[in-house]
């Protein structure tokens, strides 16, 4: 049996998803209005001042803690119904589609939250690797379970979950130098949708 990696945000869909998903739950002036309010984080960020896990969480603390998480399960239902749909790459779906025939372990491997990503997955039936989410009372704490699954992460978490002297063929699919180490597990590579050797 082959088996793919894909990463999610830039690789199968066109934009981040934990933004869209900020956006669909909160509406358009919460979203804009916190964008506001946390540009010094963001600034921070991009310059290399505040790590990627740190800013992420400090996002999603602001926009999503205290919220219960059944409503939060709820939304990323929703949202995976109704909008990752529409922001699908034709490349992923060209992509996934050929895998499907072929009989492959499609495997998403994402830094974003499973809140979203995790009914996309399970609707396709396709395994999923993410960010997980702390909880509270059943509520949601703003942190991160864990590690952000970004970078090394997404490698560990592959060995961890699968024996890959056990495929056949391995693939795998990203879009930023952060899948790189990914990418590099893989017999068949692809980074912004051309093949590298």
């Amino acid at each position: 049996m082959a088996i793919a990696f894909f990463d999610f945000d830039g690789t199968i869909t066109t934009k981040d998803t934990m933004l869209q998903f900020i956006r669909f739950s909160k509406g358009n002036f919460i979203f804009y209005l916190g964008l506001l309010l946390l540009l010094p984080v963001l600034i921070a960020y991009k310059i290399g001042l505040i790590a990627n896990w740190r800013a992420k969480e400090i996002l999603f603390s602001f926009y999503f803690k205290g919220m219960g998480i059944q409503e939060a399960l709820r939304l990323g239902q929703e949202f995976s119904e109704k909008v990752i749909p529409r922001l699908l790459r034709p490349e992923a779906i060209q992509a996934i589609e050929f895998h499907k025939n072929l009989g492959t372990k499609i495997v998403v491997v994402t830094a974003s939250f499973s809140i979203w990503v995790k009914p996309w997955c399970d609707l396709h039936q396709f395994d999923l690797i993410a960010t997980g989410y702390d909880t509270r009372q059943d509520k949601l704490s703003g942190f991160i379970k864990g590690k952000n699954c970004h970078g090394d992460e997404k490698v560990k978490r592959i060995n961890e979950k699968f024996n890959l002297v056990e495929f056949g063929e391995i693939y795998a699919y990203g879009d930023s130098r952060a899948d790189i180490k990914m990418l590099n597990l893989a017999d068949v590579k692809y980074l912004k949708w051309k093949k590298i050797c």
